[in-house]
Order: C-alpha cells, then structure tokens, then sequence
C-alpha cells in the first residue's frame, strides 16, 4: 500500500494466475479500481494484463459482472440437468482394437449380449503437480 495513490488492494491467488484488485486515486482526485491478472510464465517472468473501472462507471461494471456470473450459474444448472436426462448407455462410446489393429466402435449391445471383446492394457499415467515441481 506504500505506492503513491493507492487506497486499497487485495489480491486472489490461484494455481497459476495472481488476481489484484487495486482502488487508486489519481492527481486529480478520481478515485477508479484497478484489476489486474498476473500469470507465471515458467520462469521467464510474468504476463500481466490490468484493466481500469472508474468510480462513475463502476455499477454499470457491477451489474454488467453480475448478468455474466448469472448467465453462468444458469447454463451451468442447465447442461447438469440435460446430462441427468440422457440414459447412460447414450453417453458411451466404447471402441475396440480388432486383432489386425485397427480402432473400431463397438456395436452397441456387445456388452449387453455377453460377447467377449479383447480388451486394451490399462494405460499407466503419472501426474505430477506443478507446486512439486518448483519446490525441486
């Protein structure tokens, strides 16, 4: 908060992304919200990107960031209700590899009809998490 013309700032930290939320006053005595993005970029410093809302414009902002965050929350609940109604076997997909290799769809009462499909090894896969990375 030691920087000239800053009245308040708080910060939200993600995985990779840093968000700062800065309140500023200018020379002139406008006060306006400053909100930044920083990201990491693997070592090389960091991708920063602000935007500026001033005071006169900032519930027009509030009310434009409110529609959005409504239209997501509803569309959200909409696709989770559409993916409820959709019988499981829909949703699936299974393939096979036929003995000369090759990748096919499987018919969709193989399964059902008890026939016997030769089934692919499971695929080993090893994560490993970013924050383990950079303490090394």
């Amino acid at each position: 908060m030691g920087v000239r013309g800053e009245l308040f700032t708080t910060e939200v930290s993600l995985d990779n992304r840093t968000y700062f939320f800065n309140v500023k006053e200018n020379r002139t005595g406008d006060v306006f919200l400053q909100v930044v993005e920083s990201k990491s970029l693997e070592g090389t410093g960091f991708d920063r990107h602000a935007i500026v809302v001033f005071e006169d414009d900032m519930q027009r902002f509030l009310q434009g960031l409110e529609n959005t965050l409504k239209f997501i929350e509803k569309t959200r609940k909409e696709k989770l209700k559409a993916g409820a109604a959709k019988p499981a076997a829909a949703k699936k997909k299974v393939y096979r590899k036929n003995p000369d290799g090759e990748t096919t769809r499987a018919p969709r009462n193989a399964e059902s009809s008890g026939e016997k499909t030769p089934r692919a090894a499971p695929r080993r896969v090893k994560v490993i998490s970013k924050k383990d990375q950079e303490k090394k």
